[in-house]
């Protein structure tokens, strides 16, 4: 294992490397059974368990979790010697293809896959994509599913994480105070960002002061699991109020549908400096900061044993 350094030099280096792959961010299954034997990407399937129900053929199984934090702060930033060890544990090369494949039952899936493609982008995989509909959209498709279990070959790697594409809690904390100018984009339900609702493992319910609310399903087509890829970046410029080169910074619970906010404004909208708050409100709302939306202590109770 190699040293690994945050230094502000590296960060530069990785953040201006050329981002140019054979892979586009987003590939329909055509498109991706027509690369393979050219390319042959490495296939990462993070559905965990399914995996062993059946797979694409070659792919390895590389369950959500090894990109989450713990259980009282699931968007947490793993480290980045842990998240070295586990991409050397699952193969990966840092100038080889990857293809990142989710089980495609539901729009919230491509949130496990944004998020997943997200950690590798900041890490410095620069060649990525994620099977648009994920490996029901594939299997649908007539394209061939396997059951042998890929055993990687573990490789040795010396990443450097990015913050380019990551706000930190001080970050946001300094964008509620007016320090920073920034969009804050909550990609929650109307009922998170109304503090109806909140995350099991949020402290209090609300948002996030000045945030407004997009909701990450806005990119599909209702009950279809595949993403669009097809956005008006005005209309969705207009939209949102996003200013010419302004920050953005998309948010959630946990940093998964954010992930989907992320990923459709950065890399299939194109548009500049959007980052993703990993922690999001679970990690905000424990600490001892200012919300928006935030019912008082009674109606927090009541919402939560009525379960809204």
């Amino acid at each position: 294992m190699k040293l690994l350094t945050y230094s502000v030099m590296a960060c530069l280096m990785v953040a201006s490397a050329a981002t140019a792959g054979v892979l586009k961010p987003l590939m329909s299954p055509a498109e991706l059974a027509n690369t393979l034997d050219q390319y042959k990407p490495i296939i990462l399937d993070i559905r965990g368990d399914a995996y062993d129900e059946g797979h694409i053929v070659g792919a390895i199984s590389a369950p959500y979790g090894l990109f989450r934090g713990p259980k009282i702060n699931p968007g947490q930033l793993l480290d980045v010697k842990t998240l070295e060890q586990r991409f050397e544990s699952l193969g990966l090369e840092l100038d080889r293809p990857i293809v990142v494949v989710s089980e495609g039952a539901n729009d919230s899936d491509f949130g496990a896959a944004a998020r997943v493609y997200w950690t590798l982008k900041s890490s410095g995989f620069t060649d990525l994509t994620i099977l648009n509909g994920g490996k029901q959209a594939w299997e649908a498709a007539g394209y061939p599913i396997g059951q042998i279990n890929v055993k990687p070959q573990a490789t040795e790697l010396n990443i450097t994480f990015t913050q380019k594409w990551t706000a930190t809690t001080e970050q946001v904390v300094s964008v509620t105070k007016g320090e920073i100018d920034s969009l804050l984009l909550d990609a929650r339900p109307a009922s998170f960002y109304a503090g109806e609702k909140s995350h099991v493992a949020a402290a209090r319910p609300g948002t996030l002061p000045g945030a407004k609310n997009y909701y990450y399903a806005s990119f599909f087509v209702p009950g279809v699991a595949a993403i669009s890829s097809a956005i008006d970046v005005a209309s969705l410029k207009a939209t949102l109020g996003i200013e010419d080169k302004q920050e953005i910074v998309s948010f959630c619970n946990t940093g998964h549908w954010a992930a989907t906010n992320w990923f459709a404004l950065s890399e299939i909208a194109g548009i500049e400096n959007v980052k993703l708050y990993p922690g999001s409100m679970v990690e905000y709302s424990n600490l001892d900061l200012p919300m928006e939306n935030s019912p008082g202590v009674l109606k927090n109770f009541l919402n939560k044993i009525s379960g809204n």
